[in-house]
């Protein structure tokens, strides 16, 4: 019974993150859903940025603490450690929830693109980003990411392994494809508010500071391969990439 209510649980959460993305794609790049990045300011904006910045420190808090190596093994005295990840995929899933519903527009204009085609290109490269991210998940292995497969092995009664380590696709030229998706949709857009920049700024800000932390847990876990692959391929630009062995393994925040 307990088997089957972690596996319930962790299609939950999956489902939860996949629904919050899917949002967050309209969010940013204010297509079809109801509140956007670049809605009516209802607050006066001193107001509104202290508001949205909350939100985002709250997220970025909870979103690198609970990767932590020493934060998941004192979380995981209360947490069964089959539902760790899937924890903290609904959790980091809730918190992007509430910022998209309560985030508060401050207006201003950055840049407008009011060529026709210049827009059609700008949101499709927009979109191309979101899709790096999407795609960069299944490089690695996106059911080890998003807890599912923890949970399947539990079911199983299988020990949880980590992934070997090895070099797939993207990972071959930039150590952080997915990361750089999410620059390129963030950064990509036709109209740049003071909305919209104040939030690119702040979530570039926090994938730089994630990265080193992230490495780190990395190299912990693969010891010199990971280091010789951190000497070797670039961190988010396919620059001066070099063949050879190498490797990635799941992303850790």
């Amino acid at each position: 019974m307990k088997k089957t209510l972690f596996f319930l649980y962790a299609i939950v959460s999956y489902l939860a993150f996949f629904a919050t993305i899917l949002y967050s794609i309209g969010f940013v790049g204010n297509y079809i859903v109801p509140t956007t990045i670049d809605g009516t300011p209802e607050l006066p904006f001193w107001q509104a940025l202290l508001i949205d910045a909350s939100f985002l420190l709250v997220f970025a808090v909870q979103h690198s603490v609970m990767a932590r190596p020493a934060f998941k093994e004192w979380w995981t005295r209360y947490i069964p450690k089959p539902i760790e990840r899937s924890t903290y995929v609904l959790l980091s899933s809730i918190i992007m929830a509430v910022m998209m519903i309560y985030w508060q527009p401050m207006g201003g204009l950055v840049w407008n693109v009011e060529n026709e085609l210049a827009q059609h290109v700008l949101v499709g490269i927009n979109l191309v980003g979101w899709t790096t991210v999407l795609l960069s998940t299944f490089m690695i292995n996106h059911f080890d990411l998003f807890g599912l497969r923890q949970v399947w092995l539990y079911y199983q009664d299988k020990p949880y392994t980590y992934l070997n380590f090895r070099v797939p696709y993207l990972y071959k030229y930039m150590r952080h494809p997915l990361y750089l998706g999410f620059l390129i949709a963030f950064w990509v857009t036709p109209t740049m508010t003071i909305t919209h920049l104040i939030f690119a700024i702040a979530t570039t800000g926090y994938i730089l500071l994630a990265i080193p932390l992230e490495e780190r847990d990395l190299a912990e876990v693969h010891g010199q391969q990971y280091q010789d692959y951190r000497n070797r391929v670039p961190m988010l630009l396919p620059l001066g990439s070099k063949s050879g062995p190498a490797a990635s393994s799941r992303i850790n925040s």
